[in-house]
């Protein structure tokens, strides 16, 4: 990601999904994050035009007007969300609120008009910018009030419990992953984000590990620290492994559901003992396209990571060549 040198040295976790640049720097401003413009093309289809996910709080997702969207991180809630049929008193009170907040959204949009005629060039931009977040919020609440008489669907599975150990990240990830392959085998979305963040504390229930783990990603090149890290990463890639070997064991349409879903990750930082930017580890699954192994870059003129955000955004129905700091659509030798 170019210019991704921000305010501190964990910012570009701000842009990852983004592309902007100089994140938290004066004047910094996020924009669209990649899985919000899908959404806009895709999630009028399904009861959930997207779900942003975290294992702490923070999400991956930005609006059309670089604000933060908040992450779900109850598997718990998320469930009752997708598959949990609310009483009659309940789904009345949720149509009563949806109608409320369009009667808010109503009386904003008629005093924004009169005001619109007082104000100079600069601030009439800056209140059009605010009337398109308020049609969108317009056309998500006409979106959920059709969704709430809706039967959510059956699936064979109960209501999870939500890891308690606040430091079982990997407990956490491997529960909320099994929530994203019931919510992508039932079409209850179409768009995942999920936020895996570090913690300044030492993971449990990972052998061999009993440092902190923020202390471990600034290992200096110390052998000791590196092999403590190397446990934790490799405990995540068993996590992912299991995803994807239950996306690939669902059947859909004649294939496999990993074959239909597009599955991104990697992190911000390509050296995080030096808050590096430069030389990004990326993995992508599934989504029908021709694997290829292993590419490696040139380490001294990256190609742009948003080049590979194009080319999913392409494969997911977008008529799109560009998004954030791209050169060209995807990645050589990757199709």
């Amino acid at each position: 990601h170019p210019q991704q040198q921000g305010n501190n040295g964990h910012a570009s976790e701000l842009t990852w999904l983004t592309s902007a640049q100089r994140p938290g720097l004066a004047g910094f401003r996020n924009t669209i994050s990649l899985d919000q413009l899908i959404a806009e093309k895709v999630g009028t289809q399904t009861r959930y035009p997207y779900l942003a996910l975290s294992n702490q709080g923070s999400s991956l997702s930005w609006s059309s007007n670089g604000v933060a969207i908040p992450g779900q991180r109850s598997p718990s809630r998320l469930f009752k969300a997708l598959f949990i049929e609310g009483t009659k008193k309940e789904i009345e009170a949720e149509m009563r609120g949806l109608k409320r907040g369009k009667s808010i959204l109503d009386t904003v949009r008629t005093a924004a008009n009169t005001l619109d005629r007082k104000l100079g060039r600069a601030d009439r931009e800056k209140l059009d910018e605010y009337l398109t977040s308020v049609r969108d919020l317009e056309a998500r609440l006409q979106q959920s009030e059709g969704w709430v008489t809706k039967p959510k669907p059956k699936v064979d599975a109960v209501v999870p419990k939500d890891v308690d150990d606040r430091n079982d990240a990997i407990g956490k990830q491997r529960l909320m992953n099994d929530m994203i392959v019931l919510a992508l085998q039932t079409d209850s979305t179409r768009t995942v984000t999920y936020h895996l963040s570090g913690m300044n504390a030492v993971p449990s229930n990972i052998d061999g590990v009993k440092t902190d783990w923020h202390n471990l990603s600034h290992h200096g090149k110390d052998e000791k620290k590196i092999a403590e890290l190397r446990k934790i990463e490799e405990a995540e890639f068993d996590v992912l492994n299991d995803f994807l070997t239950k996306l690939s064991s669902i059947p859909e349409n004649g294939e496999r559901l990993l074959d239909h879903t597009s599955v991104l990750y990697g992190s911000n930082l390509g050296n995080a003992s030096a808050h590096d930017w430069r030389n990004l580890p990326i993995v992508v699954a599934g989504g029908g396209f021709k694997h290829a192994g292993h590419i490696a870059g040139d380490p001294n003129n990256n190609i742009p990571f948003a080049n590979l955000l194009v080319q999913l955004a392409q494969q997911s129905g977008l008529e799109t060549a560009q998004f954030g700091t791209s050169t060209e659509v995807g990645i050589p030798g990757f199709g």
